[in-house]
């Protein structure tokens, strides 16, 4: 699928992944829609690329009802999308058993609802939208593209929410891509390594020169455009479906 002129809504698209996305679909001349919960930051992309360009809607992602009103402002302002790139998450370091405290379950269930089950809700949604496109010359009507992490497979001690929330996200990739198969419809997950996000922000530069150390080639942090590279290689590259491709430098993370 061709990104120019092309509409692609993409979650967390205010910072970091999702910021990096959204820069380089305009850059590709396509259009974006941001689907966030910070303001301040959606807004200074509007500032810099115009709203005929992008469109902010608050959103969160695990509400039906935010959600549907987004798609409704997106098809309203844009005509149609084709692409969705899920880029929303949160983080939590806790352990199952930490000093003889179990894990609180609140804080597992909220990282579920955000990364696995938000993300779920908007890919449903927005389906019924995309099943709707005419098919381009390939037959594509939309292409689907979740974010989850190297920690699906190399989960370390304390991760136990965040690595369950991104296996989820691994194990559904095959099945919708094979449903929608029919309607032209295409679905893919990248797995990133350590990359450079707002996560690290607060990180010093010995931290960050030390979790960059740990990836065997290039020994540094992941950059953010990295990312967005792949989501367009995928986007124009109609033979990727129902796969993960991790994007961590070969690192494999240690047990702590």
């Amino acid at each position: 699928m061709k990104i120019s002129n092309k509409v692609a809504l993409v979650t967390g698209g205010a910072s970091g992944l999702g910021e990096a996305t959204v820069e380089n679909i305009i850059q590709q001349g396509g259009k974006a829609v941001i689907i966030d919960l910070s303001e301040e930051k959606a807004n200074k992309l509007i500032e810099k690329h115009g709203n005929e360009n992008v469109l902010f809607v608050k959103t969160n992602v695990t509400s039906e009802e935010e959600v549907r009103h987004t798609l409704d402002q997106a098809v309203e302002h844009f005509g149609e999308f084709q692409i969705l790139v899920n880029c929303a998450g949160i983080g939590a370091a806790s352990k199952v058993l930490n000093k003889g405290v179990a894990h609180d379950l609140g804080t597992f269930q909220k990282v579920i609802e955000v990364n696995l089950i938000g993300t779920f809700n908007v890919i449903r949604l927005a389906v019924e939208r995309m099943s709707l496109n005419e098919p381009d010359e390939k037959g594509e009507r939309g292409v689907i593209i979740n974010t989850a992490s190297v920690a699906a497979f190399d989960g370390q001690i304390g991760q136990v929410a965040y690595s369950a929330s991104k296996g989820g996200l691994v194990g559904m990739t095959l099945p919708i891509a094979r449903e929608l198969a029919r309607y032209g419809i295409r679905c893919m997950t990248i797995a990133p390594g350590l990359f450079e996000t707002p996560l690290f922000a607060a990180a010093s530069d010995k931290v960050r020169e030390a979790l960059g150390a740990m990836v065997p080639f290039p020994q540094r942090l992941g950059y953010p455009e990295e990312y967005a590279q792949l989501v367009q290689g995928i986007i124009e590259n109609t033979m990727l479906n129902g796969e993960v491709i991790r994007l961590d430098g070969a690192i494999r993370m240690q047990p702590k």
